[in-house]
Order: C-alpha cells, then structure tokens, then sequence
C-alpha cells in the first residue's frame, strides 16, 4: 500500500513482533463455509438492452469524472455500436456466463451497482480497498522510478455476484473489449457481510492479476524467472514446468502479499478450507494439483504465502511465516503434483524459490526493478494493524486519530487477524472494517470531483525528514 507519513497511532519505537493468536480460526473457517453456501446472486442481468441504455444514463450522474470517462461512457458507446440484435445474440451464445456475455453483464454491474445504491456501504468499502491495493502498486511514491502500467492506469471497478465463482477479476485485457480502461473485480453478494477472510483474497485479485495483466511482457518475464530459478535445483526442475504455467495464480498469490502483509497468507489458508469445507465437508487444503487446475495445489500455496511473508520486512516477518509453514504442515497428507509424488521438504523448496525469484528478479517491462522494492510489509504498516485490531474487537467509533494514516490494505489486514483471536465476534470485526473503509472511500480524491488517478500520487515531498520517534519525544 501506499508509505505516505503515517500518524503514530503506536510510538514509533513499540516493539512489532507480532504476538499471534489464531484461537479463532475455525470460527472464520466456518463462517467462510457458511457464505459459500450462500447462493444469493445479488441484481439479476440487465438483459433488456434499452432499459440497460436508460439505466446507464441514469447512474452516469452518480458516478466521478474519472470512472464516467474511463467505464461509463466507452462502455455505453459500445454497446450502441453493437446494437440490440448483437447485444442479444452475445446474450445467447454465453448463457452461462462464463465469457463475453459474463464479462458484459459484469461491466454493466460494476457500473450500476454503482451508480444504484446496491449495498451501499459494502460496495464503497469494497470499491475503497480495490482501489488502494491497486494504486499501491502504481502511485509514483511507491514505483520510485518504475514505468506505469502499458494498459490501466485507474484502478477497477467492483461488483458483487456470481456466488459459485468467489472472488475473481476481468483485467484490462479482457474489459479493453468494450473499451473500458479499468478492470472489474467480483465478489459473491454473501461477502458483503459474512466470510470475512474472503476480503484477504482481493490483495491476490488486484494487487496480483490486474497489474500482471496492465504490464506489457511482465507475465512472460515472470514465468521464464520462475522456470529458471527452479530448474537450477535438482530437486525441484522437475516442478518448474508445473509452477511456470501457473505463473498468473502463483505470482498473485505473492504480489497480494507484498501488498497486504502477512494477513494474506494465513487468511488464503483459512478461505480455502472453508471453501473446501463448503463443497466437499474436508476443512483442509487440498493435496493434489491436477494438470488441468490453473492453480497450484492448496497445499504449495500455503508454502508460497509463508516462503514470501518470510522475506517481508517487518520485524515479526520470521514469526509470521513459521505459523502460516505450521498451520500448511498441518494439512500435509500426500502431496501429488500432475499424478506425481513429491515430499513435503521439497514442495517447501520449491515454493521457496518460487517467491524469492517473483519478489527479487529485476524485471525488464518494471524498468528494472524488483517487486520487492515497489512493495514490502514493513514496522509502520504492523505497528498500525496492531492498533487497529484492538479498535474493531469494539462497537465504538474509531477515533479521527486512529484513522488518520492508514489504508485500506491496513483495515483488512486488522480485521482479518482481529477475527482470528480467541473470543473474537466476528460480525462486529466486519462490521467496523466496512464503517472504516467507508470513511476512507468518501475521503478518496478519485471518487470526488477531480480526475485523480491515482491518490497516492497526492502527497507533499519534503526537504527534510522528522523521524516519528523524534516528533514523539517533542510531543
């Protein structure tokens, strides 16, 4: 996210290890099973096409300059261009919505959804969490250099649908065909108030696939790092195939980490076995990572979260990753990778070079640079979750001090390790993380009356630097 200065919400030299607690973690297991089941759809398909014309206009007025050029009225243009036959006939050869009809009706969502008042407080903290994880990425504070992306340069849209699917999103690449220059991110309508850790998943949406997607050459750049730092070990060439061709799922999994701390890791853990729970009655991650699943097997992924939490910079990096390598162990029964056998010692292995070549390889289409130093969990963004942890175990307001500072990567990470402590109530924990992000999202520049991109471009450089400590002490 974002490093702007940042309000001392802990003094700047209060220890950060973390003191972790996952008493809880069952209960936001069985929560996430719970929402699974959901089968609320949310809005039904604007299938009529003039009245989604009409509607269209309507929610124009509604939405900020910045979405109205870049969404609302490319999207609008193309659909008249194609006109009501085509509209249907796209209709009709996509029934499932599984490709050109899904991704326009799900534009036609984020747009209305939008500009319609559904779930009016879920969607702007899920708008305001999406939008800060992106502009994480790309604010000129963070890429200290970094070219911007080839293709999106404003950060996506969401919606809620599509129970069955979770969480996924339509990058540029794919919006780009009706013109938009944003991507779309989803999630199911019983995310917008149950199966909290669901929102640990969106660092891996955006954060991962939207900007892999954005940059020209950076998903090759990544698989042929990934293929060689693994090929480069006997004990693990036989995998880099395997992860190399999973370089889009794999490397999300990083970057969203890179982005959100270490929350993501264990919250991923804890989303897939409550998934798993939800359509096969096993709480557990899955073993097998067949030919056909364009994810790595649950169990690799597990020891991917924890290899790149390792190597984040915060003091209780170390800590973090020996219980997220703990909790996979734990779910280690025999794992098989496209029918072939491996031990867990080199499943670890590999997974370990995996993160270390995505995080540390400099990269062509980045100018060179490394993920790692775009991005990285450091002291401040813990010391902040820490405070915010203890604020959304409680039903009263946060306070304008707690609130300055922070972002919205630092209000899901809180809420997600909050939920996970013992005796924790986990619909007071969401509850407070959606006023906050609500907060955050009325205070964002891109959603007011200006053409901001991106907001962390909005900050003051200074000639000077006042170490926190050192305003502490004058205080």
């Amino acid at each position: 996210m974002p490093t702007k200065p940042v309000t001392n919400l802990v003094p700047a030299g209060t220890a950060v290890a973390p003191s972790l607690d996952f008493s809880n973690l069952a209960g936001c297991i069985e929560e996430v099973r719970v929402a699974a089941l959901n089968s609320d759809p949310g809005p039904k398909d604007p299938t009529d096409f003039n009245d989604l014309i009409t509607r269209l206009d309507a929610s124009r007025t509604k939405m900020p300059p910045l979405y109205r050029t870049v969404a609302v009225d490319p999207f609008k243009k193309k659909l008249e261009e194609i006109g009501e036959r085509q509209f249907t006939n796209i209709l009709l050869k996509d029934p499932n919505r599984e490709s050109t009809a899904g991704l326009m009706m799900d534009i036609a969502h984020a747009i209305l959804q939008n500009g319609e008042n559904y779930q009016p407080l879920a969607t702007d903290a899920f708008q305001e969490v999406i939008s800060d994880l992106y502009d994480g990425m790309l604010s000129a504070e963070d890429r200290h250099g970094a070219k911007p992306p080839d293709q999106e340069v404003v950060p996506p849209l969401v919606k809620f649908g599509s129970p069955d699917a979770g969480p996924y999103t339509w990058p540029i690449d794919a919006t780009s065909s009706f013109d938009l220059g944003c991507a779309v991110v989803n999630l199911p309508p019983s995310n917008a108030s149950h199966g909290l850790l669901a929102w640990t998943a969106l660092a891996h949406e955006t954060a991962g696939h939207d900007i892999i997607h954005a940059n020209d050459g950076l998903e090759d750049e990544l698989q042929t790092a990934v293929h060689t730092a693994l090929s480069n070990s006997t004990r693990t060439a036989s995998l880099a195939d395997y992860w190399a061709s999973r370089i889009d799922e794999t490397a999300s999994d990083v970057f969203g980490i890179l982005n959100m701390g270490p929350a993501v890791g264990i919250g991923l853990i804890g989303y897939f076995r409550g998934l798993n729970a939800a359509y096969t009655g096993l709480a557990h991650l899955r073993n097998d990572g067949p030919a056909d699943d364009p994810h790595p097997a649950d169990i690799l992924r597990g020891f991917l979260a924890s290899a790149t939490v390792g190597m984040l910079s915060f003091q209780g990096a170390s800590t973090w990753a020996k219980a997220i390598e703990h909790e996979t162990r734990k779910d280690v029964i025999r794992i098989t990778v496209e029918g072939r056998e491996f031990s867990t010692e080199d499943a670890m292995l590999s997974a370990g070079i995996v993160a270390k070549a995505l995080t540390h390889t400099r990269l062509k289409s980045l100018a060179n640079h490394r993920f790692i130093d775009i991005q990285n969990w450091n002291d401040a963004d813990e010391r902040i979750v820490t405070q915010l942890r203890r604020t959304f175990h409680t039903v009263t307001p946060i306070s304008d001090r707690v609130k300055g500072g922070i972002y919205a990567a630092h209000a899901v990470a809180a809420a997600a390790t909050a939920a996970l402590t013992k005796g924790a109530h986990v619909s007071t924990i969401f509850g407070q993380m959606l006023r906050l992000l609500k907060v955050m999202h009325d205070a964002n520049p891109s959603w007011g009356p200006l053409y901001v991109a991106h907001p962390g471009n909005i900050f003051k450089s200074h000639a000077y630097y006042v170490a926190a400590e050192t305003l502490d002490r004058a205080a």
